[in-house]
């Protein structure tokens, strides 16, 4: 099975968010590779908040080109086979944290949001990684820092879809 393939799948069986779900499967309808980078009309994407629920802290990364506080997540790529795939790999990537596992039930969230020409929007399907014991981080090229943040700091340092994936996750956990 293809990736578009798959994420019309994933996008089918996710319950919440309606009309953004809807507008997620109309942009894959009309596009064949509306989940690579190079769809100019915008494509999919793929993160994960990594959480500690056993510390009541999420991992964030401060991302070099944005310069904002966000959780881990970018470009899908030729080698993922699901979604969960990309929203993993990227989170194990961008935090160093090795071991993560993405809490189950799907996507926790759905975010959409431009971004600069050529392309025009990030079509973001936002998953939740679990944390191990003592996990250990580092900092990743695509990254000015990542750090630990307690819940109730996210708000003071994150935006609102940062705050919103948390607040989802939490009510996932």
């Amino acid at each position: 099975m293809s990736l578009h393939d798959e994420a019309v799948l994933v996008l089918k069986g996710y319950e919440d968010q309606e009309e953004l779900r809807q507008a997620y499967l109309d942009h894959l309808a009309a596009h064949p590779d509306g989940v690579w980078k190079s769809c100019e009309a915008g494509h999919i994407t793929a993160s994960a908040l990594v959480i500690d629920p056993s510390r009541g802290q999420v991992l964030l990364t401060l991302h070099k080109k944005l310069r904002m506080w966000l959780q881990m997540g970018g470009h899908c790529e030729p080698a993922d086979p699901s979604l969960e795939a990309a929203a993993l790999r990227e989170a194990t990537e961008e935090s160093g944290v090795a071991g993560l596992a993405l809490l189950p039930g799907g996507p926790v969230r759905l975010d959409r949001h431009p971004i600069p020409a050529p392309c025009h929007w990030h079509f973001d399907v936002q998953y939740a990684a679990l944390a191990p014991a003592g996990a250990v981080e580092a900092i990743s090229e695509e990254s000015l820092d990542v750090r630990w943040f307690a819940y109730d700091e996210v708000a003071g340092v994150a935006d609102e879809s940062v705050v919103r994936l948390l607040e989802a996750t939490r009510a996932r956990l």
